[in-house]
């Protein structure tokens, strides 16, 4: 059997960037200072007013295509995963496929909020697995620019727009995908959310008027979440493996918040790897954060053949995704 891995990696950001001073301009008793202590941001990217999800991802696509040397017509399997699509319907793969002119592929969303790439990724593996010779283009996306409530500093400063796609097919010589590790926890939904908008609780005047369609999230809540147990899981996915963290040449997690990651890296002991950061630059891009960084670390040089890196995503369900592969470009 092939093994299944990373043919070719892209991401776009919007052009206009966000400063710190724009930000605490906009969101009252957040200063410059407060900002970077807490969150390691300088700027972030937001996407232009005539741009929508689906704007975002077709380029992320396009450059994901162009860097494995594929054109849209050899995509099989399209898979977005994202939070924040362009309407509840229609998917907003399918909007991505007509953008890029990619007429013969399957389409489909998934939502698992900042971890979906990853597990969009453990599904490309397996569909290709299952029909060999196809590929999968996987997308994260986010806008999230549209739903921040700036009268709340704890989340307005953190989250930017952005997209990045990886190309998932057979390679060769031992690379690829050598674990995948996927969990939610329903019972800490609770701790990331937008209350209206969907069946429980339908878009009204009122739902508008109460802000009900802002993104919440329960900052410190997250972080316990995110450091009593991510650190284990990313233990118990290397030692499955016959590997261990010291193994890891590069580690490309979940650009939640740079304050975060340093304790993270710390806790898991991955100095010694070079840790993927995109957040001082981008802010938290939401399920484009991995695929963001891996962009940016493979065409920064950071990565070559054979190297072992860890993917590392979580966010709103809560959920967690972890993905250790072999770099096959």
């Amino acid at each position: 059997m092939a093994d299944i891995g990373v043919l070719g990696t892209g991401s776009y950001v919007p052009e206009r960037v966000v400063t710190n001073d724009d930000i605490a301009a906009l969101v009252p008793d957040a200063t410059v200072e407060w900002i970077v202590r807490r969150t390691g941001i300088s700027t972030r990217r937001w996407a232009a007013p005539e741009q929508a999800t689906s704007d975002l991802a077709a380029r992320a696509a396009k450059r994901a295509l162009a860097s494995a040397g594929l054109g849209a017509g050899d995509v099989d399997y399209l898979i977005v995963s994202t939070s924040t699509g362009d309407h509840p319907q229609p998917p907003t793969s399918c909007l991505v496929q007509t953008l890029i002119a990619a007429p013969g592929a399957a389409c489909f969303d998934i939502n698992v909020v900042c971890a979906g790439f990853v597990y969009g990724v453990e599904l490309a593996r397996s569909l290709v697995t299952a029909h060999p010779g196809t590929r999968a283009l996987v997308i994260g996306a986010d806008v999230y620019s549209r739903i921040l409530d700036f009268t709340d500093r704890r989340t307005s400063v953190l989250l930017g727009d952005g997209a990045g796609a990886v190309v998932v097919g057979e390679v060769t010589g031992s690379q690829g995908i050598v674990a995948t590790g996927l969990s939610s926890y329903g019972d800490a939904c609770d701790l990331i959310k937008v209350v209206a908008g969907g069946s429980r609780v339908p878009a009204t005047a009122r739902t508008v008027a109460d802000g009900e369609h802002f993104f919440t999230m329960q900052g410190r809540g997250v972080r316990d979440f995110v450091m009593e147990g991510v650190p284990t899981l990313l233990q118990e996915l290397v030692t499955g493996a016959g590997l261990t963290l010291s193994d890891v040449d590069c580690f490309v997690p979940h650009q939640a918040n740079g304050v975060l990651l340093r304790e993270l890296v710390t806790k898991c002991s991955l100095q010694d790897a070079h840790t993927a950061l995109v957040v001082d630059r981008f802010g938290n891009l939401g399920s484009a954060s991995v695929p963001v960084a891996l962009d940016d670390a493979a065409r920064s040089g950071r990565l070559s053949r054979d190297d072992l890196v860890l993917l590392s995503a979580f966010g709103g369900g809560m959920s967690v995704g972890n993905c250790l592969l072999r770099w096959s470009r």
